[in-house]
């Protein structure tokens, strides 16, 4: 017969267990909410099965059945939850041994369907005595279960040891939840192999422990938790206090056993275990407390080390955190993260000197209310630190009496304040606040390893400013450069409409010419539009837009457009595929630079051909032509030029052009003679879709 009390307290656990699964499952929609919500739901269901077993008898096999089902799936649950729970990587990048474990887990359902019932156990007077007799499916069923609920608890455990102070300050309590309920899994299970039949007298014990687990978890979500990742480390654990718990566990309790055997089991051993488990929990929130801890260490520290730090560790350990940071916001935070896990702080806020609104600003924090206002550099506090140099304990009086001024350290609780200083330059300061151990005397040794650690901090903090400000200055370039480019292509789009100009004094009179005018200022006009658009997207690079190319076509257009009849166009017609605005661009350069290079009486010509399956643009002028010193030092080079008015930019923006096509552009001059520059193209031109252009 069920006890009406253990009923109240197994739907007690189900409701606290399912609320706090989908509660997880409400606030975290990653995998890591979704198999927490999955593993507890699964537990809910083995207790409400349970319970059903003993209390309708007469389907009381069918319950066991299901209750069987919910087992089977609680090593997969369990290990993917704690995979996942509160970890950066999660599961995409978990080692071998922990898909090992999932494969594994994935076998526990896969051995349900595969047996009957009564391979697992048998029990001839079930439910009126609790004890279901385990067969041998049902004992390495079980056995199974449980090693995949120890590797459950040891993967938490890893969790638990890898979190930093505040990950830990909020992840503890729902650890310690989870760890519970998979303690008193463990044993469960651990009795049913030890006397081979499951002891359903235990499930009011159970049941317990998941409330008191359900407790703590629901503290830690709706109180503590916040969006925790704890980065765990690749290396595997080959020590784990879990499994020397385990084994020290089952070592005893195979003594306990065999004890039992002569002793009897007169007394309430339900309420002893139950007892056994509360304390248990209760010492390990003892262990994790930050206060506890910080009380020991100071104990240790006294009675049995010379120094009261270790200070090549602590160094190492301080080196390691800030080398390891991603970004300025992220060294700030392990800075503080530093000093309050070093000198029990209980948080702690880092003032930096910017130059707007020129004083020392608040700009981090690690569990500290935010900091308003701004410290001037003519402060009595600043000039305390400037003269002195002390780190500042601020119970001890050292302001002089200037602490009044300064609202923000009482109200913070502010204990120390400790100066940052590049050589005599005083570049900030961090205020540390209330100290987790009331009454704990700092001495010499804790105001030399705060001096040391802030000139290494300071350090820190002006390199990543330095690369803060060479990031910010190749920005600058890469608009810079970018700009050059735009200027480059408004000076040939203007130089286009000089052209126009000077011609139309001559003959504006003439219909062709006409015609020809406004077919040139409008492809001038079309030209500024397409410049526009890439502007608006200045972040991205252009794609080459391919098409089948006209090269006789385009050189002809682009000779009205430049020069009108100076330049003669001959050759054949050749038909390549390319980005015609971009290889207009080119040519459009290049006739240019001919125009300016030549007297008004001297010829350009454009010849276009093919030679060897490869076509070619080949622009001859007479003009004054390049020395050998200049095409082998400056040609081609960015922001090198002859021209008065020049940018020195436009062959290395035809070369770039040029060579995303495939091609090449092969130069020979001689000074005083002219100059011929030759565009070849790749025999075939095929370029594939997507290739980037340096060119706005």
């Amino acid at each position: 017969m069920v006890h009406m009390s253990d009923v109240i307290i197994s739907i007690a656990a189900i409701i606290t267990l399912l609320a706090g699964g989908g509660y997880a499952l409400y606030s975290d929609r990653s995998r890591a909410g979704l198999f927490l919500f999955a593993a507890l739901t699964a537990t809910a269901l083995l207790e409400l099965f349970d319970m059903l077993s003993l209390a309708v008898p007469a389907d009381a096999f069918f319950w066991k059945k299901c209750a069987l089902m919910a087992e089977s799936l609680l090593p997969l649950f369990w290990i993917l939850c704690s995979l996942t729970f509160a970890r950066q990587p999660g599961p995409r990048k978990t080692g071998l041994m922990a898909k090992v474990a999932i494969a594994a887990a994935f076998l526990f359902s896969a051995l349900f369907q595969m047996y009957p019932l009564n391979a697992f156990f048998y029990a001839p007077d079930f439910p009126g005595e609790r004890l279901l007799f385990l067969g041998n499916a049902g004992f390495f069923f079980y056995i199974g279960v449980m090693t995949c609920l120890v590797v459950a608890l040891v993967n938490f455990e890893t969790t638990l040891t890898n979190a930093s102070p505040n990950a830990l300050w909020r992840v503890k309590f729902e650890l310690i939840g989870l760890g519970t309920i998979l303690a008193v899994q463990i044993f469960y299970f651990s009795q049913a192999l030890l006397y081979r039949s499951l002891n359903m007298n235990y499930l009011p014990l159970r049941s317990l422990m998941y409330l008191a687990a359900a407790a703590l978890m629901a503290y830690s979500l709706v109180c503590r938790r916040g969006n925790v990742r704890i980065q765990v480390s690749r290396q595997v654990a080959f020590k784990s206090v879990v499994l020397c718990a385990v084994g020290v566990y089952l070592v005893a309790l195979g003594i306990l056993g065999e004890g039992m055997k002569y002793l009897g089991g007169t007394f309430p051993r339900t309420m002893s275990i139950t007892l056994a488990f509360l304390a248990g929990i209760a010492l390990l929130i003892l262990l994790l407390s930050e206060r506890v801890k910080r009380e020991v260490k100071v104990v240790l520290h006294k009675n049995f080390y010379q120094n009261k730090y270790d200070y090549r560790t602590q160094w190492l350990r301080f080196t390691e955190q800030l080398s390891t940071s991603r970004s300025g916001e992220e060294l700030l935070q392990r800075i503080l993260a530093a000093y309050c896990d070093i000198f029990g702080i209980g948080g702690g806020a880092l003032f930096l000197y910017e130059e707007e609104p020129s004083g020392y600003c608040a700009t981090a924090y690690y569990e500290m209310d935010p900091i308003p206002g701004v410290i001037s550099p003519d402060s009595s506090l600043v000039g305390f630190m400037k003269n002195r140099g002390w780190v500042i304990n601020v119970k001890d009086g050292n302001l002089d009496g200037d602490g009044g001024k300064y609202p923000f350290l009482e109200r913070n609780c502010i204990s120390f304040i400790i100066p940052l200083f590049d050589v005599e330059r005083l570049i900030g300061f961090i205020t540390l606040g209330r100290v987790i151990k009331e009454n704990e005397e700092y001495i010499y040794e804790d105001y030399d390893l705060m001096k040391t650690i802030a000139r290494q901090a300071s350090q820190a903090i002006l390199h990543q400013r330095l690369s803060d400000e060479i990031a910010q200055a190749r920005e600058m370039e890469a608009i810079g450069n970018v700009a050059t480019f735009v200027v480059h292509d408004l000076k040939n789009l203007v130089a286009t409409l000089s052209l126009i100009v000077d011609n139309a004094t001559k003959y504006m009179q003439n219909p062709d010419f006409q015609k020809d005018m406004l077919t040139s200022l409008n492809n001038t006009a079309e030209k500024m539009r397409i410049l526009i658009g890439r502007l608006k997207n200045l972040g991205d690079k252009s794609l080459l837009n391919l098409q089948t190319v006209d090269l006789m076509e385009l050189v002809d257009r682009t000779a009205h457009m430049v020069a009108g009849e100076k330049i003669t166009v001959s050759g054949t017609t050749e038909m390549v595929t390319a980005d015609g605005e971009e290889v207009q661009k080119v040519v459009m350069n290049l006739l240019i630079n001919a125009v300016e290079a030549s007297d008004p009486e001297q010829p350009i010509h454009a010849e276009i051909g093919n030679n060897g399956g490869a076509a070619f643009i080949r622009i001859a002028d007479q003009g004054c032509g390049m020395s050998d010193h200049y095409m082998r030092t400056k040609l081609f080079k960015p922001f090198k030029t002859t021209k008065k008015q020049g940018l020195g930019i436009g062959l290395y923006q035809c070369r770039k052009i040029v060579e995303n096509h495939g091609g090449r552009i092969e130069v020979s001059s001689l000074e005083g003679s002219g100059s011929v520059f030759t565009v070849w193209f790749p025999a075939g031109t095929e370029i594939r879709p997507g290739t980037f252009v340096d060119s706005v």
